[in-house]
């Protein structure tokens, strides 16, 4: 049995897209690349960030977020103008939304059927489809 060091997984995260290790890419994707798959918000992430008695600004972790998902390790997904999370599994799949508790559920891509798209626009191809199904607390 070999015992992973505390930073070598969110290490070779960083490495696989040539991003340069910096202590703070370091903390934000040891938290982020533990091997489970989670949605955070950029606040939820600050949060465990000054848990873990780190200091990184929110503006840090939002620019961290943005650049983890534009180099593909990371899905943005928007929930609302205001509101986005930032899912670690970047696999094709969608999501229920809770208005009320705020939590954002996946759910299988098997388990949503789109049978046609439309045309994209001339000079253009759908890259993603993204499905973000809302619910709140079912009335009595």
């Amino acid at each position: 049995m070999t015992l992973e060091r505390p930073y070598s997984r969110p290490l070779k995260q960083l490495n696989s897209v040539g991003l340069r290790p910096t202590s703070q890419r370091m903390i934000i994707a040891k938290i982020l690349f533990d091997g489970t798959d989670k949605h955070v918000t950029a606040e939820m992430l600050h949060y465990e960030v000054l848990k873990s008695q780190k200091k990184v600004s929110l503006a840090t972790v939002y620019n961290t977020l943005h650049l983890f998902t534009e180099l593909g390790l990371l899905r943005e997904i928007i929930v609302a103008s205001d509101c986005s999370y930032f899912d670690t599994n970047t696999s094709n799949h969608y999501h229920f939304y809770h208005e009320d508790t705020q939590e954002l559920i996946d759910i299988h891509e098997n388990d949503i059927r789109i049978d046609r798209l439309p045309t994209p626009p001339e000079g253009s191809q759908i890259t993603r489809v993204d499905v973000v199904v809302k619910v709140g607390k079912k009335s009595r």
